[in-house]
């Protein structure tokens, strides 16, 4: 789930949403995880991994994204976790869906999806005190060509600034990384919403942008624990809001994809409680 970035934002309703957000920290630092603390937030993401797995099966013409959001809040209490998102800001569901031109943040609803759709699920898991945060973005049926291309350079970007997020290399790095790849593949890098820390309270400093220059920013440091989730548009990367103040969308109704994964920094490289490849 995205932090709004402290970037200048193309809508004054994102202030808004940055002023809610600040007002629940508890102070503006930027905390590393214990070895406890870091096993805790696997365990989330452990189940969190078998969620989008289970959801992966469901993604079909006809389902509703209502539906997606039922099964997870019942998959999560079956496993002994409860959705973070759900009443943070007052955010209604335990999942955000962001449909098409939705960037981040759509509510569920009962409109069916159709083929040729691409829908992103964002969670956030908690287990135990532990915090898990991933999105994906799936394809309904089948897909335009166009549309595989962003789904797959927004995939590979996610990765390019995982591969910076080491202790010694500093944010401005992730951002470089991302946004270099992406631009030069033809698709635009959202500049309002960003990464964040995590753990233990949903959104911690430091905030990571998707842009950037290398060398710039906050140094990663070795038991920081952040969110890297990259938020791609096929055309502009300005951004508008919905009347219901949360869902962000494309200015120009293109589709916009995102991968989210939660890392580790270690001494060893990054480290990923959200891996679904393992």
């Amino acid at each position: 789930m995205n932090e709004v970035s402290l970037f200048p934002a193309s809508n004054g309703t994102i202030i808004k949403v940055l002023q809610k957000i600040l007002q629940e920290r508890t102070n503006g630092m930027i905390t590393r995880k214990s070895k406890r603390e870091i096993e805790k937030m696997q365990a989330a993401g452990d189940v969190l991994v078998k969620c989008h797995k289970e959801i992966a099966k469901m993604i079909k013409p006809g389902i509703t994204t209502m539906e997606i959001d039922s099964f997870v809040e019942k998959f999560l209490a079956g496993h002994g976790a409860t959705p973070e998102q759900k009443g943070f800001s007052g955010y209604p569901y335990a999942t955000c869906a962001s449909i098409n031109d939705e960037i981040c943040h759509g509510f569920p609803r009962e409109e069916e999806l159709v083929d040729g759709d691409i829908v992103t699920i964002d969670m956030v898991v908690n287990l135990n005190g532990g915090l898990a945060d991933s999105a994906w973005t799936y394809k309904v049926g089948s897909l335009d060509e166009k549309g595989e291309k962003l789904l797959k350079v927004t995939k590979t970007s996610l990765y390019k600034g995982i591969e910076q997020a080491r202790p010694g290399n500093r944010i401005g790095d992730i951002g470089h990384a991302i946004q270099t790849y992406a631009e030069g593949e033809g698709f635009s890098v959202v500049r309002d919403f960003t990464g964040h820390g995590i753990g233990p309270t949903l959104h911690e400093e430091p905030h990571i942008p998707h842009f950037g220059l290398p060398n710039k920013g906050t140094r990663l440091k070795e038991g920081m624990v952040i969110t890297i989730e990259p938020m791609i548009n096929e055309g502009s990367w300005q951004s508008k809001m919905d009347s219901n103040n949360w869902t962000a969308r494309t200015v120009d109704q293109g589709r916009s994809a995102q991968y989210e994964h939660t890392v580790v920094i270690t001494k060893d490289g990054p480290m990923l409680t959200t891996d679904q490849d393992k």
